[in-house]
């Protein structure tokens, strides 16, 4: 099963919406074939609670302006990291510190990439796969930065 043209869509729409307020490390997982709760999960990281907080509100509004509403939203008043769930879609945004401590790409490795336009994924940290998909560097993330 793959996710749905739905659930493409909105984490197309969540990622652009991130990049456009600078967020660092955009990925989106397609999810469906080891969750039934949802299609896709999409990442992003900022390097302040303000900033993960602005990311948050223009994905709400960027997803509003295509009809979805979030179900839940979790995690707003530390704005450390934030959980949009949109049922399709479950959007992470996580202060850069709560990214790397927590690395949920390690999670969902085995996931096959959703592809973003390169808009959403050019300077940031990125990685291209064989597949031409921007991935992040999960080693890197998880060690904090390059190595030394």
């Amino acid at each position: 099963m793959t996710a749905t043209d739905r659930a493409r869509e909105l984490a197309i729409a969540a990622a652009q919406a991130a990049s456009d307020k600078v967020a660092d490390d955009i990925v989106a997982y397609d999810v469906s074939d080891v969750f039934v709760i949802t299609d896709a999960f999409v990442l992003a990281s900022a390097n302040s609670d303000r900033q993960v907080r602005a990311i948050v509100d223009g994905i709400e509004e960027r997803l509003l302006e295509i009809g979805a509403k979030p179900a839940r939203r979790e995690g707003e008043q530390e704005g450390r990291w934030v959980l949009l769930d949109y049922i399709d879609i479950v959007v992470h945004v996580q202060h850069a510190e709560e990214r790397t401590y927590y690395s949920l790409e390690r999670l969902w490795k085995d996931c096959p990439l959703i592809e973003l336009p390169d808009s959403v994924t050019n300077g940031r940290n990125e990685r291209p796969t064989s597949s031409g998909v921007a991935a992040v560097d999960v080693d890197t993330v998880a060690a904090g930065g390059p190595e030394e």
